[in-house]
């Protein structure tokens, strides 16, 4: 089969998550440049007012939905409304997700400095909200029997990870067995659930701090490749679990994270 079929999505209804900036819009750019109508979820407005915006002017289709994740009654709400005046959700990309603090190298990081007010605010955004984003499209991905759902994991949830907090962490190793729990229930009605597991990558998570010349080659000396990734370079992965290329594969948190988790 060529490529182009492999990967159409013509027709296809995506909700994506933290959709505004960073792995979220690159995602949503290359879901809506394969065809599919994508909406964008995200707090930001001014963010989320100019990605949509690009979304659109490059001729392609997407609605924008400012939420925040961490209100589960309001994602649920937004998640239904596009399914419901649409009359299908295909796509669902659970990405939002915030830093967890000093990482454990640090005296501020440490297991006893971690407070009750931050890794409650971490898991709320980074496993609870994804959690409800996966629930409330598994319930009209189930009647119509057919979906794709896409968690963003981390490799700081695949083993320990001393350059992220604790919350982080934690957070993100529930999001992998989250991603393997639901899978073995939706496998039955055609709902293949997958994750990525990132590594460094260029974003704006902790305030874009991964910019800093002495962080970014912290990170970067981690990792085989020498580097951290640019967003973009998430696209292709995205792209094959949210379409017919992928259509064996359930179950799977892949990492994408230039060989670290290798070593």
């Amino acid at each position: 089969m060529q490529a182009e079929k492999l990967f159409d999505l013509r027709g296809q209804v995506a909700v994506v998550t933290g959709a505004a900036s960073g792995l979220g819009l690159a995602i949503t750019k290359t879901l809506a440049a394969n065809g599919a109508h994508v909406a964008l979820l995200d707090l930001n407005v001014d963010t989320l007012a100019a990605a949509t915006n690009w979304v659109k002017d490059h001729g392609y289709s997407a609605e924008s939905h400012q939420v925040d994740v961490s209100d589960s009654a309001a994602l649920r709400t937004t998640i239904d409304g596009v399914a419901e005046r649409h009359g299908r959700l295909d796509i669902l990309v659970a990405n939002a997700g915030i830093s967890g603090g000093p990482n454990s190298r640090t005296d501020a990081g440490a297991i006893e400095n971690v407070s009750d007010e931050l890794w409650n605010r971490v898991v709320d955004v980074n496993l609870t909200a994804t959690f409800v984003a996966i629930q409330s499209a598994a319930k009209h991905m189930k009647k119509q029997k057919s979906g794709r759902i896409v968690a963003i994991a981390s490799i700081a949830g695949l083993r320990g990870d001393p350059m992220t907090g604790y919350a982080y962490a934690s957070s993100k190793g529930a999001v992998v067995n989250l991603v393997k729990q639901a899978s073995w229930e939706l496998a039955p009605y055609n709902v293949l659930v997958n994750g990525i597991a990132p590594g460094p990558f260029r974003t704006n998570i902790a305030g874009g701090r991964i910019r800093e010349p002495e962080i970014e080659k912290a990170f970067a000396d981690t990792v085989p490749l020498g580097r951290i990734a640019e967003t973009d370079e998430i696209m292709g992965l995205a792209l094959l679990l949210c379409s017919k290329a992928s259509s064996f594969m359930t179950g799977a948190v892949i990492p994408i994270d230039g060989g670290t988790v290798a070593i």
